[in-house]
């Protein structure tokens, strides 16, 4: 257990240190109506720095700025919509992490459905061309092949010593 002391004590930091990102306990607000509204506001946009993230879980210092951002609006006394249109006229629709559903953005929407459907039509295409060809499968195995895999598996087995 000593031997481990150390290693856990590393994994403890780490783990610590990677859930940094994200709000600091400076930037809440006092009234928990308008830091909810805010937390549910940073978790539906995105980080511009980090792409992937939403401004609520990024530690990058421009997630920081609209943090404040989102939080000086919240408390002048726009609604959710108001902020968020704010931020799409200033940043682009890029800023949404869910961009809304029209002609513009049916293929963003629809690009992984046409994706997997279109990859399901290919394996279903191959596996008809490979049995039309007569390629033999795993269970046709003739009675000596089977025989020799049988040997092999039991010789495999075998305790090694």
């Amino acid at each position: 257990m000593r031997r481990l002391l150390p290693f856990l004590l590393l994994a403890l930091l780490w783990s610590g240190a990677a859930g940094a990102g994200g709000v600091k306990p400076e930037e809440m607000l006092d009234d928990p109506v308008l830091e909810e509204r805010a937390r549910i506001l940073g978790k539906q946009l995105r980080c511009l720095q980090c792409q992937n993230q939403s401004i609520d879980d990024s530690d990058a210092p421009l997630a920081a700025d609209l943090r404040r951002l989102v939080r000086e609006r919240l408390v002048a006394g726009d609604t959710d919509e108001e902020v968020k249109a704010f931020l799409v006229a200033r940043y682009g629709e890029f800023i949404l992490l869910r961009p809304p559903v029209r002609p513009a953005t049916w293929l963003l929407w629809a690009g992984p459905f046409v994706v997997l459907i279109l990859g399901g039509v290919a394996v279903g295409l191959y596996m008809r061309r490979r049995s039309a060809r007569g390629e033999p499968e795993i269970g046709d195995l003739s009675p000596e092949e089977r025989a020799r895999l049988e040997r092999l598996l039991a010789e495999d087995t075998r305790p090694a010593g």
